[in-house]
């Protein structure tokens, strides 16, 4: 699993059949301080009504989507699968 920040919407009126009522949204990775982390952005499916500007959880693996979904003909590499209230961390110096 990896924090990531939604930044986009994705309309596509032509889509596999598997994906018909699931909302695509934009994500791009985020550090612990809500920092993007690369310029790489991905689409994702969206199982947990985020929205743009929202930090989630997403799924970057086939398999668990497919699992997820339970569709093993659903082809999606990323899903949402939770949305992040609050990261709380301890500051430990590392020397």
């Amino acid at each position: 699993m990896v924090l990531a920040k939604v930044i986009g919407n994705v309309v596509s009126t032509h889509k596999n059949r598997h994906l018909t009522g699931h909302k695509l949204l934009i994500v791009r990775t985020i550090d612990l301080n809500g920092d993007f982390v690369g310029d790489a952005d991905t689409i994702a499916i969206d199982t947990v009504d985020s929205g743009i500007g929202d930090t989630v959880i997403i799924v970057k693996e086939g398999d668990a989507v497919q699992q997820i979904l339970g569709n093993a003909d659903t082809p999606v590499h990323t899903m949402i699968v939770g949305i992040v209230d609050d990261i709380d961390t301890i500051q430990e110096e590392l020397n």
